[in-house]
């Protein structure tokens, strides 16, 4: 889990006396307790309220979690009018004040409320989690996990339940994706691969950084090999990437990383282009461009350094699937890009 900013809500001694309790757990997270005024505690600092109507709602914006040590329905009756949406929300959970049930009351998987209640779960002595996400109970895939874990932006999310209900109910539900995306799925019950592109269809996932879709989509990363001319300058490859993003639909920040053959390792402007857009720019030799079984385009540095190509076999060598989705193109006769997952 990453280094959660979180909030522990209280409301009187005992809860109190639980949170101070609790905190000795979350040493690796940012944590903050609430409580009443008056109240006996061993804390360092206690962020002090009179209504818990005047803090909620700077809490929703502040924290990644808000942990309550109170009554459940309270919980819910406080928090209803913040509620906005399911990919934005903080997670919520809810704790009795012998610290031994916890429930993930909200944003159980984006939110992140199911991970930190099943660690809170294995922490704190025989305490149970009352996880009631259905794809959870159901050990059925949950695609909004799925990009979470992999780092993939999600959208047309009101599409999910639908996904979900269908898992859970034991039916087919179409992926259009790449065939290394698919097979690298660990969990494929219920689910048809169909190859890119694809018709629209409300009971599948597109799984795809350039497709067009009213579908559940997710976005992985997307990896630019880059050849260039000798002496390319800066001013060209950024304009020349920025062409090639633009016609794919595409941004910088959709782009995990760059690289390139090890004989453009002293090329200032690719050095420079990867600094200024904080790219970890990774240099390939001709053995390991030589080594991949594809059948490349053409290539000029086929003739001048006998390799296979340039800008799409080191696309494939630095990606996480090794699957070239954008052949090259070539901009201002100086500058090749290709792009792979």
């Amino acid at each position: 889990m990453n280094r959660l900013k979180i909030a522990i809500v209280t409301i009187n001694q005992p809860s109190l006396d639980s949170a101070c309790l609790l905190s000795n757990y979350l040493n690796d997270f940012e944590v903050d307790i609430y409580g009443k005024k008056d109240l006996n505690h061993n804390l360092k600092t206690l962020l002090t309220y009179e209504k818990l109507d005047d803090i909620l709602p700077t809490a929703w914006k502040t924290y990644d979690t808000i942990i309550c040590i109170l009554a459940t329905g309270a919980v819910v009756r406080k928090i209803a009018p913040l509620l906005k949406d399911k990919a934005t929300d903080p997670a919520i959970l809810v704790l009795n004040l012998e610290l031994n049930r916890v429930i993930p009351l909200l944003s159980g998987h984006l939110g992140g409320a199911n991970e930190l209640a099943n660690f809170l779960s294995k922490k704190l002595p025989n305490c149970i989690n009352f996880i009631t996400t259905a794809t959870d109970q159901t050990d059925t895939l949950a695609f909004e996990m799925l990009a979470k874990k992999n780092d993939w932006e999600i959208k047309n999310i009101k599409a999910l339940a639908n996904i979900s209900n269908r898992l859970i109910n034991k039916q087919i539900v179409k992926v259009a994706t790449y065939k290394n995306i698919f097979d690298s799925l660990t969990q494929k019950n219920y689910l048809h691969w169909i190859a890119l592109p694809n018709n629209e269809d409300k009971n599948q996932v597109v799984i795809s950084p350039i497709a067009k879709t009213k579908s559940l989509h997710l976005r992985p990363k997307i990896y630019l090999g880059i050849g260039c001319n000798r002496g390319t300058n800066f001013e060209s490859i950024q304009k020349a990437v920025k062409l090639f993003l633009t016609k794919y639909n595409l941004e910088f920040k959709d782009v995990k990383n760059i690289a390139s053959f090890e004989a453009k390792k002293d090329e200032i402007g690719l050095l420079e282009f990867a600094k200024i857009y904080n790219f970890e720019i990774k240099f390939f030799d001709k053995k390991s461009i030589n080594s991949l079984s594809n059948h490349f385009s053409p290539s000029a540095s086929t003739i001048f350094f006998g390799l296979k190509g340039v800008a799409e076999p080191s696309a494939i060598l630095i990606s996480k699937y090794k699957e070239l989705i954008i052949k090259k193109e070539v901009y201002f006769k100086s500058i090749t890009i290709a792009g792979a997952i």
